[in-house]
């Protein structure tokens, strides 16, 4: 039996960070940062991350300004997240993912680790948070 899973997305203007379910979806578990750019190479990196996990689904952070508007950053993820679909073929959804990154800078600082020297720890963190946020929401 071959389970399907999802990619969480925290899309950055440099880093990219990712984490996977566990085979029944329930946990996200962290993976790895891809850089951003060159554009072509972090869309072939998740699409090897894709077939290695049997990815069904993409999870993408959406960063809403807090009033719940799109800003700037928004609009480049939806743009990178069409460039995804349009070359991998899976679907994305998006994630509100405001205070993500907030949250994992103070789990860091919990874990006594610097936020400031360990910026692609946030990222995976951030999509560890993200993920976990749909997962937690699909089950129920």
């Amino acid at each position: 039996m071959s389970y399907k899973r999802y990619l969480g997305l925290d899309v950055g203007t440099k880093r990219i960070g990712s984490a996977i379910s566990d085979p029944l979806a329930i946990t996200a578990q962290p993976l790895k940062v891809i850089s951003r750019l060159p554009e072509n190479k972090a869309i072939e990196e998740i699409k090897k991350i894709c077939n290695e996990y049997n990815v069904e689904t993409i999870i993408a952070g959406l960063p809403k300004n807090m009033d719940g508007t799109l800003g700037f950053q928004a609009e480049d993820v939806m743009t990178f997240v069409e460039k995804i679909t349009a070359k991998i073929g899976i679907e994305v959804k998006l994630e509100d993912e405001r205070l993500t990154s907030k949250a994992a800078e103070r789990y860091l600082i919990e874990q006594n680790k610097k936020p400031s020297k360990n910026r692609g720890l946030i990222d995976i963190t951030s999509a560890i948070l993200i993920l976990q946020q749909y997962l937690d929401k699909r089950s129920k």
